[in-house]
């Protein structure tokens, strides 16, 4: 069974203005230029009145090794989600209003593949492997896992405030 260690845990929340297509496109291309394998587990819309509801919940994958792989799980809430007119320069542009909050989780998984699970020697050698044999590479790959993870949500943070303006 695959060991899943959740490192970090953060969540986004702002109102205003947006454009909801250019997020959506902007942290998928965001993911698959950094390496990683994006699974769209749910994707619903709910329509009342003028405005909508949408919810998204993704899971992205890279691999690491054979061993580790690090994974970015995202939950998008946008409430209220209405086309608006806005000026940008000098054009008049349609862009989205609403409320979006994502929320974001970074694990590491351990043995991904279950090589590990099939005998009980195995699963009590692979405790060993991890606690004394690759603790230090553990540690590295959380470190890195962060800096991937925090970069990805620094990037959503000024692609909003950019947008909203």
């Amino acid at each position: 069974m695959v060991e899943k260690d959740s490192i970090l845990k953060e969540k986004l929340k702002q109102s205003g203005i947006f454009d909801f297509k250019e997020l959506y496109e902007f942290a998928f291309d965001y993911l698959m230029t950094e390496n990683y394998d994006v699974n769209e587990k749910k994707y619903s819309e709910k329509v009342s009145g003028d405005s909508k509801e949408v919810e998204i919940e993704w899971e992205a994958f890279k691999k690491v090794s054979d061993y580790f792989r690090f994974v970015l799980k995202t939950g998008w809430k946008i409430t209220g989600l209405k086309k608006v007119k806005v000026k940008k320069g000098d054009k008049e542009v349609t862009m989205d209003s609403g409320m979006i909050e994502i929320r974001f989780e970074c694990l590491l998984h351990k043995d991904y593949e279950s090589r590990w699970e099939n005998h009980p020697m195995w699963k009590f050698l692979r405790g060993v492997y991890d606690r004394y044999i690759v603790k230090n590479r553990i540690e590295q790959y959380e470190e890195k896992l962060i800096r991937e993870f925090t970069d990805f949500i620094n990037q959503f943070k000024t692609f909003l405030a950019v947008e909203g303006k």
